[in-house]
């Protein structure tokens, strides 16, 4: 049965930790908040948890939100909030493991130790210790009456939650060997905290877990794979929310009325799985939730102003069409399509690679998004384009049979099962990822490669294992070597391998992520070719008030946007003929442009000159 979701129903029927979760920008961090303001607005005492690599808590909040200490929210009594952030976990980590160690061992052997800590493995781990504590440690417990825990996008919170259970089995299976993160025998202390975080995850009475998506297929589907998901772990009391619903105001307004005809296909073609769940709906509003009053009016009728197609000034920026005009002159080179979950990051890449082999070259398109879309987008391209997913799991077992056939072909009995053993950990997958998605860097040599990635924070760790695996290369490489070296990080940088991508939406939160993504991109040497502002109202030219009003809101952050942060901008309209299929991403990009053999022609004579 359908509901709104009232503040009463977030008040009443809490349990004591909820975990907010579905596919990026679906709206998970704005429900969390608003939940958690409302809790605590009620007289709990509530702690408000982001688990994403790329949290944005602070930016709803408006302040800036503490990693280690929980910040109190000024103006909302009762209620604090807690980054986890995996460089900072994974630093205060390798501060808690080597500090017994300085003083005591050389100082070459507190560097090799600091070099060993300093991988994706121990940030994940770290992370993942801080989660676990949260749901355990006593203090915690008598401080909160709840734990809200805005989490990563559903790959990175799958994985999160399935970690409890796997180390668990991990210990079973591997008393006295090794691991990725040192002896077994020195993580022993971690496994009642990781049995007690099982127990917790699977109590109805302590844990819920809320599954967020929007009235559209996509995001229903993948809401609909988390359910199944984390009903196969054992992870039954959940409910949905269905955020951003969209009745129509305007009965001329074809953009609205396909908007509001989409909405309610959607939901009526809704996967059985969800049906089962206790649902709730959250009507679209006509601005975003940033600050406390937005917050507050989550549950309230919306009373913000509306505005008419008049008031909207012209959309001159640039289009796909030009950015794939420039990109193909070369011929060939890697796509890499970066940005928070939700944006249309797989939807710019499919559209991307389908234009380039209609105009006649030869693409592969790949995803490392463990929530992968795209064979579902992609229909057709007349033979050029191969589709390709990095799988994790896929990966992960040719990678353990791989080292077992390099590294175990000269061990004992006794060796290859340690070896075994040790590629049993979870944080195996971290490395296999990297090396696929390597392997698809090289491609790009003789035709395009698109690469459509995971969410940003997801991404961060996969370019955090490039960035690491380059400076072990060159730290056992000396002279020429080294100077002909040419790692996944190098092929990142050099801007005639690898045109780098970032995809938003005109909203603050997505502008601020990429902004900050950016800024990570270039501390790593890596130069952002060009942004892709995505489904922009105001390119549209809606007629419908509250559609209106959401488009005159784009305007300043899509000029910030052009002026203050993007080397190059395109930027596309919200269609009312959805953007899947061959047909539908076609209208996102004409297909004209270079023939390929003329592509070619110019490339030869950019290398030449």
């Amino acid at each position: 049965m359908k509901t709104k979701l009232s503040q009463a129903d977030f008040i009443l029927n809490a349990s004591r930790y909820l975990f907010f979760t579905g596919k990026g920008g679906v709206g998970k961090t704005s429900l969390a908040c608003a939940a958690a303001v409302a809790l605590a607005d009620a007289g709990k005492r509530v702690l408000l948890v982001s688990t994403d690599p790329a949290s944005n808590i602070q930016h709803v909040f408006e302040t800036q939100i503490g990693e280690q200490v929980p910040t109190a929210i000024t103006g909302v009594p009762r209620l604090e909030a807690l980054n986890i952030r995996p460089a900072a976990a994974a630093e205060a980590y390798r501060e808690r493991a080597i500090a017994p160690m300085r003083g005591v061992l050389p100082e070459e052997a507190i560097k090799s130790m600091t070099e060993e800590l300093s991988g994706s493995c121990t940030t994940e781990i770290a992370a993942f210790d801080q989660f676990t504590m949260l749901l355990t440690d006593p203090a915690t417990s008598s401080s909160y009456d709840h734990i809200i825990f805005d989490t990563a996008p559903t790959g990175h919170t799958l994985r999160l939650l399935s970690l409890p259970a796997a180390w668990t089995d991990f210990f079973d299976g591997n008393k006295h060997g090794a691991s990725c993160m040192g002896p077994v025998s020195a993580l022993q202390a971690q496994r009642k905290q990781y049995a007690q975080a099982v127990e917790r995850l699977h109590d109805p009475q302590h844990s819920t877990l809320v599954l967020v998506s929007r009235p559209e297929p996509l995001a229903l589907a993948e809401a609909a794979r988390t359910s199944a998901d984390l009903m196969h772990l054992g992870l039954n009391h959940q409910r949905l929310i269905i955020n951003g619903v969209f009745h129509a105001a305007d009965p001329a307004d074809p953009l609205a009325q396909s908007m509001e005809s989409r909405g309610r296909k959607a939901l009526a073609d809704m996967p059985a799985v969800l049906r089962q769940l206790p649902l709730h709906q959250v009507p679209l509003r006509a601005v975003n939730l940033v600050g406390l009053s937005a917050l507050r009016s989550m549950f309230q009728p919306d009373a913000a102003p509306k505005a008419s197609a008049a008031d909207l000034p012209p959309c001159t920026y640039g289009s796909l069409d030009d950015l794939l005009t420039e990109i193909e002159v070369a011929g060939h080179g890697a796509i890499l399509v970066l940005g928070k979950g939700g944006v249309g990051k797989t939807t710019i890449a499919a559209a991307l690679a389908l234009a380039l082999a209609d105009r006649g070259h030869q693409v592969h398109l790949t995803t490392t998004d463990p929530a992968a879309h795209i064979n579902q987008t992609v229909q057709d391209a007349g033979g050029r384009l191969t589709l390709s997913r990095i799988d994790p799991q896929a990966e992960t077992e040719a990678y353990r049979q791989q080292v077992m056939a390099i590294r175990g072909k000269d061990l004992d009995e006794q060796g290859k099962a340690l070896l075994e053993e040790d590629l049993r950990s979870p944080c195996t997958e971290e490395v296999a990822v990297f090396h696929a998605f390597s392997r698809r860097l090289d491609e790009a040599s003789g035709k395009f490669v698109v690469i459509d990635t995971a969410p940003t924070g997801h991404s961060l760790l996969l370019l955090d294992a490039t960035g690491s695996y380059h400076r072990d290369v060159m730290r056992n490489m000396t002279g020429k070597a080294q100077m002909q070296a040419n790692t996944a990080l190098m092929k990142l940088q050099n801007s005639a391998h690898t045109r780098t991508i970032l995809v938003t939406l005109p909203e603050t939160t997505p502008i601020l992520e990429a902004a900050e993504l950016q800024a990570d991109l270039n501390r790593a040497g890596i130069n952002p070719f060009a942004w892709v502002v995505n489904a922009s109202l105001l390119a549209a030219r809606p007629h419908d008030p509250l559609l209106a009003a959401r488009a005159l809101a784009e305007c300043y952050k899509i000029e910030h946007v052009a002026h203050d942060l993007a080397p190059r901008i395109a930027v596309t309209p919200w269609f009312a003929t959805e953007p899947s299929g061959a047909q539908g991403l076609r209208q996102m990009i004409p297909a004209t442009g270079l023939p390929a053999a003329q592509a070619k022609a110019s490339a030869a004579t950019v290398k030449t000159s």
